[in-house]
């Protein structure tokens, strides 16, 4: 699947939504609890400002005293005395409400921190697990943006928007029963009026998953165009890239803009309907209200409470439409999150997948078909038995098949049709990790990890002792540059290891297929991009390394060529040749004996005139 043709179908199915979140909400369920229980009296608190205003504006500035009855005692509080009551008691739950928002907030953002991680580690085991052809399909920039910034934005708000709304839930409650105290007449005007203004929102839900799903392709290209600037950047200097680059830059980021910009021309409106909907409302309260007090049916300070509760009800909606905008971008990310999800790898093991304890008789190729591209056939019923402890070396034309071939053999792609088998087992029918556990791989351009080289060559075997790493070490031929680095094998040699030269590079990688001792192992033109004297001390590294193993070698070096048992010869993705040097030397006007004079006749030349 590629992952920039998303659709995020599910984005607006709330309760799809919910019961592919809820395993992850689970776990946190109490402190989502004790947040929504601390919401509830931070929302009706909002109130209580409002609703201080009737006895101060009946009582303070009307000069009349407060009398009651509690407890069959009469009290009466005079003007003065409620003039420094009330103002101190707004204090007080100002305070109190300072304090709850606090603890609201520390809850939320712990808990949305949590279901991010839950969700973006499962999500990276996943994408850890998926078959190479996944990563050949979609670059590097859709991938982060999918995997690390889509999880980010969707479960970092979903507890914070959920707080959100609960706390304004039940401050519009709050404020509600405070205007229904002071004039139920006013309280229906208003809320009807609210509700009314909750009515644009609903229309601008399809435009905000468009965009959105726009802007994480445009984010997705910008990052991937970052990650190739710094990759490449050796290529950009030398064939004065930078230009291009920068106007492929230029262009993504007022893409972006131009998308942003127009979601915002779609759903900017929202605001100021809903703000003149809510004026309209607050207009009638006031030529109503004004009625009700000259009537005597309401007191001044009952419609200085209902209006200033009306106001605090009404700020929301002013700011209503980006807050909504956010919900529905969070929901269209959910949305892209739970597809991920629902990507699975397509080399995975069977119910009854068998281990590969041990190799002892041969791998087979047989009747196999492979293709990339439906219709695009690479491999074309090849047929081919390695026995254990050969070498084969393979050779063709560029685009043969040869990698492809090798490249089977651990699955890192199924094929099509026909089987291979190591010792009469369909590679189909073993375990995955038990059969990458037997063939060790050393690249054209092995991948170096950040970390020291030592980290490194253990990922070959992370139990491995330390005799033998110094063996693999030796057999590398690594101690003399080892032993010429600062802090030895625990060196850092940086991202991609650029700090060493290839033939290093190359060294570490066999150090590392060295220590994982499999009985297979695959060399994929692992000198092609090496100077003389760098491919010939990893010739004598690798020469160590296909000791006592079954080998497949893609190789450009005469001698490595001519050294294998036995020379497969792939041509458009079919064996036209297989058997020793000497044999196919033989065949007039033959495959092999063509490259051979074309190309290894002339370096077997070029080194009998250097000695």
């Amino acid at each position: 699947m590629k992952l920039s043709n998303t659709q995020a179908e599910n984005s607006f199915k709330y309760g799809w939504l919910l019961s592919r979140v809820w395993p992850y909400i689970k776990p946190y369920l109490f402190r989502i609890f004790l947040g929504f229980m601390i919401a509830i009296p931070l929302g009706l608190l909002d109130g209580v400002t409002a609703f201080a205003l009737k006895p101060y504006m009946d009582y303070v500035i009307g000069g009349k005293s407060l009398d009651f009855t509690l407890f069959h005692h009469e009290f009466s509080i005079s003007s003065l005395q409620m003039s420094f009551i009330l103002p101190i008691g707004v204090v007080l739950f100002a305070g109190f409400q300072g304090v709850l928002r606090y603890l609201n907030s520390y809850i939320s953002t712990w808990t949305s921190q949590r279901i991010t991680n839950d969700i973006k580690i499962d999500l990276f085991h996943r994408l850890v697990h998926m078959h190479p052809q996944f990563f050949d399909e979609n670059t590097s920039g859709v991938i982060i943006q999918r995997y690390m910034s889509d999880p980010g934005t969707a479960s970092a708000g979903i507890v914070d928007q959920i707080k959100t709304i609960t706390t304004s839930v039940f401050g519009a409650l709050g404020l509600i029963a405070v205007m229904l105290y002071s004039s139920w007449q006013l309280a229906v005007i208003g809320v009807v009026v609210l509700c009314v203004a909750f009515v644009p929102v609903a229309l601008i839900r399809k435009r905000i998953k468009a965009a959105s799903n726009k802007n994480m392709v445009i984010s997705g290209n910008i990052t991937t165009n970052i990650n190739e600037t710094y990759s490449g950047n050796k290529v950009m200097a030398a064939y004065q890239l930078c230009d291009r680059q920068e106007k492929d830059f230029t262009k993504q980021t007022w893409d972006s803009f131009n998308v942003n910009m127009s979601l915002t021309k779609r759903s900017a409106w929202m605001s100021p309907l809903m703000y003149l909907i809510a004026s309209f409302g607050i207009a009638t309260v006031l030529g109503y209200g004004t009625y009700l007090i000259n009537s005597g049916m309401m007191t001044a300070g009952s419609f200085a409470s209902f209006v200033t509760s009306l106001l605090l009800l009404y700020k929301p909606v002013k700011t209503l439409g980006n807050t909504l905008t956010s919900i529905q971008n969070l929901f269209v990310a959910l949305g892209r999150v739970f597809e991920l999800f629902d990507l699975k790898s397509e080399i995975v093991d069977k119910k009854d997948a068998i281990e590969l304890k041990s190799f002892n008789n041969n791998i087979r190729f047989e009747n196999v078909n492979f293709e990339y591209i439906p219709e695009h056939p690479v491999l074309k019923n090849l047929n081919l038995t390695v026995p254990k402890n050969q070498t084969l070396a393979i050779v063709g034309n560029s685009g043969g098949g040869k990698s492809t071939l090798v490249n089977l053999l651990p699955r890192f792609y199924d094929i099509q049709s026909g089987s291979i088998k190591i010792d009469d087992i369909d590679i189909r029918d073993l375990k995955l990790d038990s059969l990458r556990k037997n063939i060790s791989m050393v690249f054209q351009d092995n991948f170096l990890y950040s970390g020291t080289i030592r980290e490194n060559i253990m990922m070959g075997n992370p139990n491995a002792t330390e005799e033998e790493l110094r063996k693999a070490i030796e057999s590398a031929h690594l101690e003399e540059m080892v032993a010429d680095l600062p802090n030895g094998l625990d060196t850092y040699i940086g991202e991609r290891g650029t700090t060493l030269s290839g033939g290093q590079r190359q060294r570490v990688a066999i150090a590392r297929a060295m220590l994982r001792n499999a009985p297979i192992v695959i060399l994929d033109e692992a000198t092609s991009a090496l100077d003389n004297e760098s491919e010939a001390i990893v010739q004598k590294a690798m020469d160590n390394l296909m000791i006592n193993r079954t080998v497949f070698i893609i190789a450009h070096r005469l001698s490595t060529i001519k050294n294998a048992d036995r020379i497969a010869v792939i041509n458009e993705g079919e064996l036209v040749e297989l058997g020793t040097h000497e044999e196919l030397m033989q065949i007039q006007d033959g495959h092999y004996r063509t490259l051979y004079e074309m190309q290894f006749k002339k370096q077997e030349s070029q080194m009998m005139t250097a000695i």
